[in-house]
């Protein structure tokens, strides 16, 4: 096996650690380290890790510091670099946070902190999208700093949503939902007045529910070098997402796109604002007036994003070739079809309702063009292979059960 002058170090044990740890292996034969504050089935049944450190603390920015230059003398080798990948949003405002004190071991490739407060923040993004052109739903504000009730106008059904999800899942509390759907201004004060018995003190949005189902969800997954320039761009639109209120927002399942005129408009926006690094934005297609209306942008890859490094642009490759050979490229534009899904196929064809949608999908699966993240060939422990069933008709009873509309 080829030996590479570099190790990952992978921050998480969800799906996404998943996928980053597969991306590598697939492209290098390189098994990479996981740091987590537990383990999960996902990383913890694998065969393509090389180790696993897990610190109960890992939260607390002095304690991830420490433990993660720890691990980096832990497994020393001077003819390897070790780069550095977080899959979370917490582990990655950790990273640049503490920037200069991790440099000492690791190479990474994420925004400044000025930067992150613009781009996270949902109420700053907001205000840079509409300096930029970029189109979102109409939105408002309430800070749960204030003890008045929220009184502005809005036209019904609204979505509330966190301003800061870091901080909003800091502390967890009975009823917590990723975003709230609401009819009326009771309802309103009545999620405020929830959400501030959790300890949240940040703003809220309260944003127009746009209308549509799943379908009408859309996603796209951006990187730059370090030098700011656009390396990838990607557009696809989802099939199905998690139906539970605690997971609204992640997909299972999703096709790609080509939109050369919204690829482009997305990634010249982060250009222009000097964004580096993966992005992943989450956009909804408005039919009342014919736009993508974007929610928000992550910073960093998404649990789905793997399906770039399924059309051919792997998400390791991208980070190697800038990080550790410093090479430049031309903005790629995703074009290749490709379905990817992380439930049964039985799910795609009962719950997603666009039965156009559906024989496409049953065109890409019979030629190929269908990848499950988690079924890796590669990684063929029993005890993965149990799970992962075990997760396909957790998921068929999942949506069986679900409500949301």
């Amino acid at each position: 096996m080829t030996e590479h002058p570099f190790i990952p170090v992978i921050i998480g044990t969800n799906i996404n650690a998943y996928t980053m740890a597969r991306s590598f292996h697939e492209e290098y034969g390189v098994k990479p380290i996981i740091v987590g504050r537990a383990s999960l089935p996902f990383t913890e049944y694998s065969t393509i890790m090389h180790a696993y450190e897990y610190e109960a603390d890992l939260h607390n920015p002095k304690t991830f510091v420490t433990f993660l230059n720890r691990v980096a003398r832990k497994y020393a080798n001077l003819e390897k670099k070790y780069i550095l990948i977080g899959t979370d949003d917490l582990y990655v405002q950790l990273i640049i946070e503490n920037k200069e004190m991790l440099r000492e071991h690791y190479l990474f490739n994420y925004i400044d902190e000025d930067l992150m407060e613009q781009v996270y923040i949902k109420k700053n993004f907001y205000n840079l999208c509409r300096e930029h052109g970029i189109d979102i739903p109409s939105t408002y504000y309430h800070s749960c700093a204030s003890d008045e009730e929220f009184s502005e106008e809005v036209m019904f059904p609204v979505i509330i949503k966190p301003s800061d999800g870091v901080q909003y899942y800091r502390n967890p509390f009975e009823g917590l939902q990723k975003i709230y759907k609401v009819d009326s201004y009771e309802e309103i004060n009545e999620v405020i007045r929830l959400v501030k018995t959790g300890g949240y003190q940040e703003d809220l949005i309260i944003q127009d529910f746009i209308p549509g189902d799943d379908t009408y969800m859309w996603d796209s997954v951006y990187y730059a070098d370090q030098d700011g320039k656009g390396q990838l761009i990607s557009f696809a639109q989802v099939a199905l997402q998690e139906h539970a209120m605690t997971a609204i927002g992640n997909y299972t399942a999703l096709l790609t796109r080509y939109n050369e005129q919204m690829m482009t408009k997305l990634a010249r926006f982060l250009e222009a604002i000097g964004y580096v690094g993966f992005a992943n934005f989450d956009l909804k297609y408005d039919e009342r007036d014919g736009k993508f209306k974007v929610f928000e942008v992550n910073i960093r890859q998404g649990r789905s994003s793997y399906y770039v490094n399924a059309c051919g642009y792997s998400m390791a490759k991208l980070f190697v070739d800038d990080l550790i050979y410093r090479e430049k490229k031309e903005l790629a534009y995703v074009k290749e079809p490709m379905l990817f899904s992380v439930v049964p196929k039985y799910v795609l064809r009962k719950y997603v309702q666009d039965e156009k949608l559906v024989q496409e999908m049953n065109r890409l699966i019979k030629h190929g063009k269908y990848i499950d993240p988690l079924d890796y060939k590669a990684d063929n422990l029993l005890k993965r292979k149990w799970y992962l069933l075990m997760r396909q008709l957790n998921y068929i009873k999942k949506y069986r059960n679900s409500s949301w509309k």
